[in-house]
């Protein structure tokens, strides 16, 4: 029996890593698209580099996704690829809404074209849910999004149920919350917090500059998403989920679990910067991941301070180098 195929767009990102891992580990052909960038990093798929195939692709560019699928020739396609910082958003909003919106509609294309028996996986997210009206969000939560990737990504989520429903694809999204992990980019609040702490302990750095303490996330680890992302396609009827861990957590808490673990007040190293406030703030997410339980068997595996250690212990490992 041949190997399952799996392309991942966005293999070089933090979840993009994870899965392809994951994947491995069940014994996929496993293909990555990555852009042709000269900012392009390698790093987090640096020791998977001689067991996946890489194509060149841009979610820009329909002929390079056709391309793209043609040559993977794939059974499941995981769409994590998008402009995924929020704040940067608010900088290129027109970019942020043709790659993490309309980006979605020509892999949808593509995959019609190419591939219609695939099975699909978009990348939505907790941010889509914002000025939140109800709590904890669950999939028929109204999404009331407060930033241009918020906005992007209620798109791209909208148009994979259309597709699903237009054109009869295994097409599913996976509305994620605020997943971390020892691989995130510093330019996010919980990477930026422990690499901070570790670096103050270190004595490489002296204080550490944050926005708002008190806005609040479901803060999971990544490892364990992925696993739900791999779920949502082994089931035949494609739907879509709420993956989090149904529990919030304030900036503050994971900056006193940071510091904590590197045997520091933390009130004598962090600065409140009013420049880092959001235009827009989104103050409170928290998920229901009950269907998730029910219908894939999935739960989270990591709490929130175990994750928050495991970081803080990662970047004291990565500075002490």
């Amino acid at each position: 029996m041949s190997k399952r195929r799996a392309l991942i767009t966005g293999i070089t990102g933090q979840d993009g890593s994870y899965l392809a891992e994951l994947l491995l580990a069940k014994g996929y052909d496993v293909h990555g698209m990555v852009r042709r960038a000269s900012t392009e990093k390698f790093d987090r798929i640096e020791h998977l580099r001689e067991r996946i195939t890489l194509h060149q692709g841009d979610l820009l560019d329909h002929r390079s996704l056709t391309d793209t699928l043609r040559a993977s020739r794939p059974d499941e396609i995981y769409n994590l690829a998008a402009m995924s910082f929020v704040a940067v958003s608010w900088i290129q909003p027109t970019l942020t809404a043709e790659f993490t919106g309309v980006g979605v509609t020509r892999l949808l294309e593509a995959m019609r074209e190419v591939c219609p028996e695939a099975r699909f996986y978009q990348a939505s997210s907790s941010e889509m849910f914002g000025r939140v009206l109800e709590m904890p969000q669950n999939e028929k939560t109204p999404f009331y999004p407060r930033s241009p990737y918020g906005v992007a990504k209620a798109y791209g989520h909208f148009i994979t149920v259309n597709y699903r429903e237009s054109y009869d694809l295994h097409a599913t999204s996976g509305i994620l919350f605020n997943h971390e992990s020892e691989r995130r980019g510093l330019e996010f609040v919980t990477r930026k917090i422990t690499w901070h702490a570790a670096a103050i302990r270190l004595g490489l750095r002296d204080h550490l500059a944050l926005g708002n303490l008190d806005a609040e996330r479901d803060w999971g680890y990544a490892k364990d998403y992925v696993e739900a992302m791999w779920l949502m396609l082994q089931r035949d009827e494609p739907t879509d989920y709420v993956i989090a861990t149904g529990k919030s957590n304030s900036v503050r808490a994971c900056v006193e679990i940071a510091f904590d673990h590197v045997g520091l007040a933390w009130q004598d190293h962090v600065r409140i910067d009013p420049e880092l406030v959001r235009p827009a703030e989104v103050d409170h997410l928290v998920g229901d991941p009950t269907k998730a339980r029910e219908e894939l068997g999935w739960v989270p595996k990591t709490t929130f301070e175990e994750l928050i250690r495991l970081m803080v212990a990662s970047d004291l490992r990565l500075l002490a180098r």
